[in-house]
């Protein structure tokens, strides 16, 4: 019976995603876990043993050739795998299939609906949307996901289209913050400070600090730490309580 020959410079690889790039004329591939690519990009994946197949340059992953050690020299200085992985990974254009791309759109589409769930409300009633209406309200303004860009950059983008839209009323949910303020300095810029609260549960004197706590717009809250800052010369602190002061949607009143 005949032996199969294998050439040495071969390798079989299945369910793969192929990052490619080109320099000198050349082309190099590398072999990646499907769906790992774009996290490792987008800093959700951090190991990189989850994301490589191997740690090896090819010339063509579907035909598994290894790139040769003089293409690699020539090309990126050195023959190290491993480094050139990461270049590459970096660098490279992600190939990627019709369901692939269709996979990544809907799971960052997803992803950026949880965010704009769990970080805005109806300023009308401070209760938070339904993920499955905010979902709707991003069809129904035709977004438009980009498969590489975070999903919390873009969801800073969809609110504001959310809102010039008014396809529903839509605002960031008010942060929760404590102030802690030398007494003296407190006395001379109580009303700046008091002005950026739009409402205000804790509010006590002691001998050496004033203590404020409420709950502030998010645009408030780098106006109030810079005042701080400049006004009691780094000595008065902004403590983010709640990032997001929310009723849930689901809640019962």
């Amino acid at each position: 019976m005949p032996k199969i020959f294998t050439p040495s410079n071969q390798v079989k690889l299945t369910n793969v995603s192929i990052v490619r790039f080109k320099r000198g004329g050349k082309r190099f591939e590398i072999a990646c876990y499907k769906n790992k690519v774009l996290e490792w990009r987008n800093g959700v994946e951090t190991d990189i043993e989850n994301v490589l197949q191997l740690h090896s340059v090819f010339v063509n992953v579907s035909k598994g050739q290894l790139a040769k050690e003089d293409d690699l020299m020539t090309a990126f200085k050195t023959a190290d795998h491993s480094a050139i992985c990461l270049e590459i990974l970096r660098k490279g254009e992600l190939q990627v299939s019709e369901r692939e791309r269709t996979h990544t759109l809907e799971s960052i589409s997803r992803d950026i609906a949880t965010i704009i769930t769990e970080t805005c409300v109806n300023p009308e009633t401070q209760r938070s949307y339904p993920q499955t209406m905010i979902e709707k309200a991003m069809a129904e303004v035709h977004v438009s996901i980009h498969p590489t860009r975070a999903a919390k950059v873009q969801a800073k983008e969809i609110i504001l289209l959310l809102q010039q839209s008014g396809v529903l009323p839509i605002a960031r949910a008010r942060m929760r913050v404590r102030l802690s303020v030398p007494s003296k300095d407190g006395k001379r810029i109580k009303d700046k400070v008091m002005a950026a609260f739009v409402a205000v549960d804790e509010d006590e004197w002691g001998p050496a600090d004033w203590i404020i706590a409420g709950l502030i717009d998010p645009g408030q809250y780098r106006v109030l730490s810079e005042m701080l800052q400049a006004e009691t010369r780094g000595k008065g602190r902004v403590d983010v309580m709640s990032l997001s002061e929310v009723v849930d949607a689901d809640e019962v009143m």
